[in-house]
């Protein structure tokens, strides 16, 4: 992949999902329209590869580090991996490959409906989520007992 071009977005079918609403005011969400079993590929992370050093002061929040020397700005809207919010107790993890691909894997059963979460790490998670609260079902429901 080419500094600067966008990557083709890998879904099984793009059809397979809805951006929603998310819950408890997390912002909007990915909802599956298909079931995926644990192990199953669910989609890729895509946006513009940049340099490290040119990103040193962009504050975006759709940033993702692939290596040392490149980061995946995922902020348009064509990369529907970016709807996949945060969760303290997610459905799915994230693999980088060797070539330098986001890779959105199930690791259990997700049901139709479900919204496709994954745990975005300490240091997105100190920045951004713990400042204003973890707005996550699990958090949500920690909160109310």
């Amino acid at each position: 992949m080419k500094t600067g071009l966008k990557s083709q977005q890998k879904v099984k079918n793009s059809k397979d999902f809805s951006v929603i609403k998310a819950e408890k005011g997390a912002g909007l969400g990915l909802k599956t329209k298909v079931p995926f079993k644990k192990g199953d590929f669910i989609i890729e992370y895509i946006g513009i590869r940049k340099e490290n050093k040119d990103i040193e002061y962009h504050t975006g929040k759709y940033l993702f580090e692939v290596n040392s020397k490149y980061t995946i700005d995922g902020s348009p809207r064509w990369n529907l991996a970016r709807y996949i919010n945060h969760s303290c107790k997610p459905n799915s993890e994230v693999e980088i490959s060797r070539d330098g691909k986001i890779k959105i894997e199930a690791i259990k059963n997700i049901k139709e409906g479900e919204e496709i979460t994954y745990d975005y790490g300490k240091e997105y998670f100190d920045e951004f989520i713990k400042p204003i609260g973890c707005k996550c079902s699990k958090c949500i429901m920690k909160k109310s007992k």
